[in-house]
């Protein structure tokens, strides 16, 4: 890793540790997958912590000996004064001073969403942000309600010590993805325009928030030049600086930011789209046919791509009558053990979901524009009682994969390194999604929200039982 990357050695190692044991947990991943559609029948669920039991309070089924406590409700009142929103969606957790934990959370939110914005049902509390603590105002009228909140977690008392406001006046901010120098990118899921009278800026970009135990806003940063779509989550490669990013659309494309400077995003740079160099133009989504194998291995071109800031919502389909891959609706991306992977809710036969990995070749790694890698298809289980929708994910420092499912009754669900399933909780309480499951970096709390409730939730237990 280039050492202009490096600015808190220990947040690399524990990245780089988290990175490992991601790639782990797809290990296990794609030995169940294959089991699953080779053998042609689905493998026992395995009750790693046993079966899971009803919650007294009717929100969340846990195995025994597990406990879930509410720490954050949409609502509350927050330490600066702003409002905790709601719609909490993708999260990152880093290592605070004192073995305190920084938590830093996305919140999914549209501009006509007054209840679950932080600013008030009348959004009387944005007279205390200055213009130029957020993106967009909306002349005052109509602000922008997304952004992100951090919190500051203490996990001997397993109770928030305080929590803020960290980005405001960007759109449904989805998922996004750690950096190596211990920062969050967060990703707008939208592409609304300032045309339209209401936004006083375009949307549809990613912007840089700080892991910091310093209450204080990011500023607002658009990074236009990592593009302008319906952006999802992106995976730093700490080697070359290269960063990957998905897009949440059913004709989606695979992107590649080589930034000019590797670590200030804001000095530019140039996007790219990921081809497979024998079929340009080819159709990952496996919807009609079988088109790309389980376990095959194709070699990726990536093609340059112009007018990354567009009026219109076309990228992609420029991109594509260019030769770049389509994908259905990439979600969660994560960099592990020197490779990135990515899921793609609907992908697959069954719709119910595909796992990629992206291998970068040496000469990528070491910076080289010209050069690409290789795409896999590493999972597609096609049966719904494997796998529905996954979207979030994170993995456990001794190496499970925690899935979160997309769905009206989602379920946690853990795929031990050597392929063995197991359900790990349920939502009883709520119709809603599951999102932003990730471990604090000691592993004994796993974040997890219930997103339309606007819950955060901290689970413990015998982990290592």
């Amino acid at each position: 890793m280039k050492k202009e990357l490096i600015q808190e050695p220990e947040g690399r190692r524990s990245f780089l540790k988290n990175s490992l044991m991601v790639s782990l947990g797809f290990m296990g991943l794609k030995y169940f997958s294959g089991a699953s559609v080779f053998a042609g029948s689905l493998p026992e669920v395995y009750e790693k912590y046993g079966p899971l039991l009803d919650d007294p309070k009717g929100i969340f089924n846990l195995p025994k000996g597990f406990s879930y406590k509410i720490i954050s409700q949409a609502g509350e009142a927050m330490d600066d004064g702003f409002l905790s929103p709601g719609r909490n969606d993708a999260m990152a957790a880093f290592k605070g001073n004192d073995g305190k934990v920084i938590v830093i959370r996305n919140h999914e939110i549209s501009s006509d969403d007054l209840e679950n914005g932080p600013f008030g049902k009348d959004n009387s509390k944005l007279q205390q942000l200055a213009s130029s603590d957020i993106y967009d105002r909306g002349y005052g009228k109509n602000p922008s309600l997304g952004g992100t909140t951090t919190f500051l977690f203490n996990e001997d008392t397993q109770e928030i010590e305080y929590q803020y406001l960290s980005l405001a006046g960007t759109i449904r901010n989805c998922a996004g993805g750690p950096t190596p120098w211990n920062s969050w990118l967060t990703c707008e899921e939208t592409f609304e325009s300032k045309l339209d009278g209401v936004n006083e800026h375009n949307h549809g970009y990613v912007f840089e928030v700080p892991a910091t135990e310093t209450a204080s806003l990011a500023k607002p940063v658009a990074l236009k030049a990592m593009g302008r779509f319906n952006h999802e989550a992106v995976a730093v490669d700490p080697d070359s600086g290269f960063i990957y990013l998905t897009e949440d659309r059913g004709d989606g494309l695979i992107y590649r930011f080589i930034p000019k400077e590797p670590g200030n995003l804001t000095a530019g740079g140039k996007l790219q789209a990921l081809s497979l160099k024998e079929a340009p133009g080819f159709d990952t989504r496996n919807w009609d046919s079988q088109k790309i194998q389980l376990g095959d291995r194709h070699e990726v071109q990536w093609i340059d791509l112009e007018d990354t800031d567009p009026e219109e919502d076309d990228l992609r389909i420029r991109g594509f009558n260019l030769g770049a891959a389509r994908f259905a609706r990439g979600e969660g991306m994560w960099y592990g053990n020197n490779e990135v992977y990515f899921a793609c809710t609907n992908g697959g036969k069954a719709k119910q979901g595909q796992v990629f990995r992206y291998i970068a070749s040496q000469e990528e790694k070491k910076g080289n524009e010209d050069a690409g890698g290789y795409l896999e298809l590493f999972a597609e289980p096609n049966d719904k009682e494997i796998l529905r929708a996954c979207d979030n994910l994170t993995v456990a420092p001794w190496g499970d994969l925690i899935l979160c499912e997309d769905n009206s009754r989602p379920r946690l669900i853990g795929i031990t390194p050597e392929g063995k399933i197991y359900h790990l909780g349920l939502n009883v309480g709520y119709k809603s999604e599951l999102t932003g499951a990730c471990f604090s970096p000691s592993g004994k709390t796993l974040f997890v929200n219930i997103q339309h409730a606007g819950l955060t939730l901290a689970i413990t237990g015998p982990w290592h039982g």
